[in-house]
């Protein structure tokens, strides 16, 4: 993978993460534009932990990863919002949701052959 490829897949991450961290704020915190100081904070969080990632070459989303560098306050947040956001990302982003889905099948099913 090049450096313009792999550039591209931390943005597409960071991204996605941005519209679930969005998401999870407006519905639970009420915000409108602004993401709250918790969420801004987990959200910054978890683009600078994409931003360091060595291994984002080959794979395809944190949940999936061997290592999980997210400190465990930050990984429990993340996990709520995720919890709460994924099934509603069909909703909001259903194009996004459904090709997540199907990286993420992939994925799984590439880990379990190369047990």
């Amino acid at each position: 993978m090049n450096k313009k490829e792999l550039d591209s897949k931390r943005e597409r991450e960071k991204r996605v993460v941005g519209l679930m961290i969005r998401l999870y704020c407006r519905k639970k915190h009420k915000t409108k534009k602004e993401l709250c100081p918790e969420c801004q904070n987990l959200l910054d969080y978890a683009r600078e932990r994409s931003d360091r990632c060595p291994f984002m070459e080959t794979k395809t989303f944190c949940s999936n990863c061997r290592v999980h560098c997210y400190k465990a306050q930050m990984r429990e947040k993340i996990r709520q919002v995720m919890k709460f956001s994924g099934p509603r990302m069909v909703l909001y982003h259903p194009i996004l949701a459904i090709k997540h889905l199907i990286e993420s099948k992939k994925e799984k099913r590439q880990i379990e052959r190369d047990k």
